[in-house]
């Protein structure tokens, strides 16, 4: 009988632990990542499961912007580097193009360039139409991408998504002016 007592204790203390196995951040949220299939700037296909496993921090921008995207890619260039100053590994950086017309793969490399990113862990995505980028991003990421009739200004909001190892976005932060930094590198070492 005690030893029957002592199994079940074992069996119910591994299931308990084992439900841990999604930590808890903090204002967070849960949000699965639906599939895409997308062309990175250097031309190869990438998609959801070439993520999984692996910690990584999302947005949307477009090269020909006038005024967010360029001060979103320079904080994203930031925690780029702030990742790699505290050893932190197995994190990808993620710019999906809200206008993957203009956004070739070539276009991509020449705009990250101008910012010094490091690629190694640094993607930026288009070869999607617009009309899937702008329902991937308002069903998956909750956010607005529109790009007018006139014009050659894309509408989209200046967020940075935190996904976990499973494809779900953890949480979203200011990715414009008011940037957590220290905040997103405790939310990815919590996820680590």
């Amino acid at each position: 009988m005690k030893v029957k007592v002592t199994a079940i204790v074992l069996v119910i203390t591994a299931l308990l632990l084992s439900a841990c196995g999604k930590k808890e951040i903090k204002n967070g949220v849960d949000w699965p990542v639906k599939e895409f299939s997308a062309t990175t700037q250097a031309n190869k296909p990438l998609g959801l499961e070439d993520l999984k496993g692996k910690v990584w921090l999302a947005d949307f921008i477009f090269t020909s912007c006038i005024d967010v995207c360029p001060p979103m890619t320079s904080n994203m260039l930031k925690l780029q580097k702030t990742v790699k100053d505290e050893g932190i590994t197995d994190v990808q950086f993620v710019s999906f193009s809200v206008d993957p017309t203009v956004d070739t793969p070539e276009v991509l490399t020449r705009y990250a360039k101008q910012f010094g990113v490091d690629f190694s862990n640094w993607t930026f995505l288009t070869g999607y139409t617009q009309e899937f980028i702008e329902k991937y991003g308002a069903k998956t990421f909750k956010t607005i991408v529109k790009k007018p009739e006139e014009g050659n200004q894309v509408i989209h909001q200046t967020f940075i998504y935190l996904v976990d190892q499973e494809g779900h976005i953890r949480k979203t932060y200011d990715g414009y002016k008011d940037v957590p930094f220290d905040e997103i590198i405790n939310d990815i070492k919590a996820l680590q």
